[in-house]
């Protein structure tokens, strides 16, 4: 196989004489007699048959063509963040729409991969300031700062110094309730609430951080007013160092500068998209994100008062023995926090259950089968505070073998 020159090309075109390189004089060209080809040939070459090399150029086009589209797929399928499907995409946004009582706009790929963060007003369970114990004064500020601000917006656009603030930080010692208060804040709020993962911004492709960073504010844009709450934020926008990669240094400089892009906006925009953030190091934050987040709050383990608030609201629907002391219960828990408190809780209400089984094995042991056991034993007897002493008791045995940390 090789390329026809030119003027066999010219020739098998069926050109002019007069647009023939060369002087060919009606002769068949040399070319033509090189490759050896017949005057039969010849002449059917000069009346337009299809040339000899077309085939093989067709088939190598359309092997490359093929090797290409397989490439393509396979990235395509490689690609963590390729489009999300189609159906789960269309629900999603039937769910935004009847919830919100919009239509969402059109989205890209990456915004359609972080639908699935989004909770939408009414979806965060059944968590509310009401059922948080203790924190009066914290559950007061965060609804002064985000929640009126977003439900009652003509309140706070009479005056310059009522602008909503660009972020809320909550801080404080693991299990004191900072999530639990981000949940109530998007039960409350009636704004979308943006659950910002470190896993669902992280790409192997280079560049594809910046973008789900990106599609964090735009979306958040589009489901306006929303809150986008960035939970154990140290891990994701701590302090920039010297040897950190490139492309988490990228990520944490996109976030801060759509940060201040689009929630300095004015008009429409402002105050319609706000950032809640928790952690349990905030001496580990950037210096730029601390600017960012302007007001603070601290979610100290709970004083002895606000203990006596977590007990009961834990216990208000258990079956309790006469003149429950909530009080003591609440002076022997000192160091608790709220998730110390439920876990304790958990441990003391196996006890009515254990002296259950006790009897039903006590009855079986004297002879009694054990359904007629099961049916004549004592009833499962109501909590007692000597439970919770005895599950404090064990835990703090535990903790002194080093199974446990001690409280």
């Amino acid at each position: 196989f090789r390329f026809c020159t030119a003027r066999e090309f010219a020739l098998r075109r069926r050109l002019p004489p007069s647009m023939i390189p060369g002087d060919l004089g009606g002769r068949a060209p040399r070319g033509m007699r090189q490759m050896g080809l017949s005057a039969t040939q010849r002449a059917a070459g000069a009346a337009g048959s299809v040339p000899p090399w077309l085939p093989e150029v067709i088939l190598s086009g359309l092997v490359t063509a093929f090797g290409g589209w397989v490439l393509h797929t396979m990235l395509k399928k490689m690609d963590p963040t390729r489009t999300t499907d189609s159906k789960h995409v269309k629900a999603m946004k039937a769910h935004i729409k009847k919830r919100l009582g919009r239509s969402l706009a059109s989205t890209n790929q990456y915004e359609e991969a972080l639908l699935a963060d989004v909770v939408l007003p009414g979806t965060a369970g059944e968590v509310t300031f009401d059922g948080i114990g203790g924190m009066e004064g914290i559950k007061g500020n965060l609804q002064e700062l985000i929640i009126w601000p977003l439900r009652r917006p003509d309140l706070y656009s009479a005056s310059t110094l009522l602008q909503p603030v660009k972020g809320v930080l909550l801080y404080g010692p693991p299990g004191t309730g900072k999530t639990m208060l981000a949940k109530a804040i998007a039960n409350e709020s009636g704004a979308a609430f943006i659950n910002v993962r470190v896993s669902s911004l992280q790409s192997k492709w280079f560049g594809d951080a910046q973008k789900l960073v990106t599609a964090v504010f735009t979306l958040a844009w589009k489901l306006a007013p929303s809150i986008i709450f960035v939970d154990e934020v140290d891990s994701f926008l701590g302090k920039r160092r010297t040897g950190e990669h490139e492309a988490v240094t990228n990520m944490k400089t996109e976030f801060m500068t759509l940060w201040d892009g689009f929630l300095s906006r004015g008009g429409q925009g402002q105050g319609s998209v706000m950032v809640l953030a928790a952690t349990n190091r905030p001496h580990e934050l950037d210096e730029a994100i601390l600017r960012r987040l302007p007001r603070h709050f601290e979610v100290p383990l709970p004083a002895t008062q606000d203990r006596e608030s977590i007990i009961r609201l834990l216990l208000r629907e258990e079956k309790l023995e006469k003149d429950f002391n909530f009080r003591k219960l609440a002076d022997l828990t000192q160091g608790y926090s709220g998730s110390d408190l439920k876990d304790l809780a958990q441990q003391a209400a196996l006890a009515p259950v254990r002296d259950r089984l006790r009897d039903e094995s006590r009855l079986v042991s004297s002879g009694v089968s054990r359904e007629d056991a099961q049916r004549d034993a004592k009833a499962v007897r109501a909590l007692r505070v000597q439970d919770f002493a005895e599950a404090l008791d064990a835990s703090r045995t535990a903790g002194a073998a080093g199974a446990l940390p001690h409280k």
